[in-house]
């Protein structure tokens, strides 16, 4: 009976452990998603590929959504202009959501690409 008891104790003493030693190291793991920029346009637009070289060779992580070919980029784009208090009347492409700031190529090309930074 005491072996039995000392083996239970031992038992639980070394579950419990193991699990202690599982959740720090589950919780080192656990990262944050990075917030990555989204550039509306579309491949017929060459601010648009002129945009998406810029980030390229800047080594800034981007998401392109061609707007001609996906209703739904489309649909999201609209929305977020909207929500920025963008007029779409005379819009200029590409659009980018910065990490939840939207703005749109209605400026000189050149200023606008120093705001992607």
């Amino acid at each position: 009976m005491k072996k039995s008891i000392a083996l239970l104790f031992f038992l639980m003493f070394f579950f419990n452990n193991g699990l202690s030693a599982q959740e720090s190291q589950s919780k080192a793991i656990v990262k944050p998603e990075k917030t990555v920029m989204i550039v509306y346009g579309s491949d017929e637009c060459h601010h648009c590929t002129d945009t998406k070289k810029y980030l390229k060779e800047n080594q800034i992580e981007f998401v392109f959504y061609d707007i001609d070919k996906n209703q739904e980029a489309l649909k999201e784009m609209l929305f977020k202009l909207k929500n920025a208090n963008i007029s779409t009347n005379n819009l200029s492409i590409p659009v980018i959501d910065k990490q939840g700031v939207i703005f749109t190529n209605n400026i000189p090309f050149e200023e606008f690409l120093k705001k992607l930074n």
